[in-house]
């Protein structure tokens, strides 16, 4: 499926044509006219080539937009792989995630995911698992293939600690207070000193979308709020400082650096959650 600048597979890994057709920018070889002799491209195919060789394969793409002209077959990009056999019997995976660019706007980057199947949510990991960086010189191929191997290593623990969040009950003051820290992390202009109104509550971040959503376990609640956060689409109003009143919906995060930052943060924020309950409950 794609959706602008993004391709998803469902049931198949992406092929190379169906990435060439919405993420151009993945095939570069070369850097971006306004890189300097020093800036080493990193050809995002060929790291991918290599990991498709040990049975890793691309499962979503997306590429950044752009309003320069010529531009755009070199800008930042993101590709979601897992592995089929790190597949859990309840539809869970290990991702590696993988970003990069030949325009200069970002060093090539590596940090685990996972992915939820029943809702194709992509979720990243917070920080304090792996996270590799090369920089875009000497023989960045060969530290790249050599950090997605370390980024492999997290895969146990990411599994473990997603076990870990099943195993904590919220009640429904947790679960509030679980919202309203994802509320100021997406809307964080309402809570400014000048605060601009946010289009909804923050207990419109707790609706599933999905009965299967509707436990009381954090991992539930996290995969509630991150999919409502990322994905948007919820209507609500706007009430000005005169009183003033105007329909508003919620918008999608469709930017990769956004959208990276507040997988991350929403992570960090569930571990700090299941450290608190299970404080609670020495």
């Amino acid at each position: 499926m794609r959706v602008g600048s993004q391709v998803i597979g469902r049931d198949e890994a992406l092929t190379d044509d169906q990435l060439r057709a919405a993420v151009p920018s993945i095939f570069a070889t070369e850097a971006h006219e306004s890189r300097s002799a020093r800036f080493t491209p990193i050809p995002t195919i060929k790291v991918l080539d290599g990991l498709r060789a040990e049975g890793f394969e691309p499962f979503s793409a997306q590429q950044a937009r752009t309003r320069v002209e010529g531009k755009a077959d070199y800008t930042k990009h993101l590709l979601r792989l897992r592995h089929r056999s790190l597949a859990n019997t309840s539809g869970d995976a290990f991702e590696i995630v993988l970003v990069n660019a030949n325009d200069g706007t970002s060093a090539y980057q590596m940090l685990p995911g996972f992915f939820r199947m029943v809702c194709a949510n992509g979720l990243m990991t917070g920080e304090t698992f792996s996270e590799v960086k090369v920089r875009h010189s000497g023989d960045a191929v060969g530290a790249v293939i050599e950090g997605a191997y370390q980024v492999l290593e997290d895969a146990p623990r990411v599994t473990e600690q997603v076990a870990s969040f099943k195993a904590v009950t919220l009640n429904d003051g947790e679960r509030g207070a679980f919202a309203e820290a994802a509320h100021v992390l997406r809307f964080p202009k309402a809570y400014d000193e000048a605060p601009s109104p946010a289009p909804i509550e923050p207990e419109t971040l707790l609706r599933p979308r999905r009965a299967t959503d509707r436990g009381t376990d954090l991992w539930s609640a996290f995969n509630v709020l991150q999919e409502n956060v990322i994905r948007g689409g919820q209507r609500g109003q706007v009430v000005a400082a005169e009183g003033s009143r105007r329909r508003a919906s919620v918008r999608e995060v469709s930017g990769i650096d956004q959208g990276r930052a507040l997988n991350r943060a929403l992570w960090v924020l569930t571990e700090r959650m299941a450290e608190l309950r299970r404080s609670a409950e020495v």
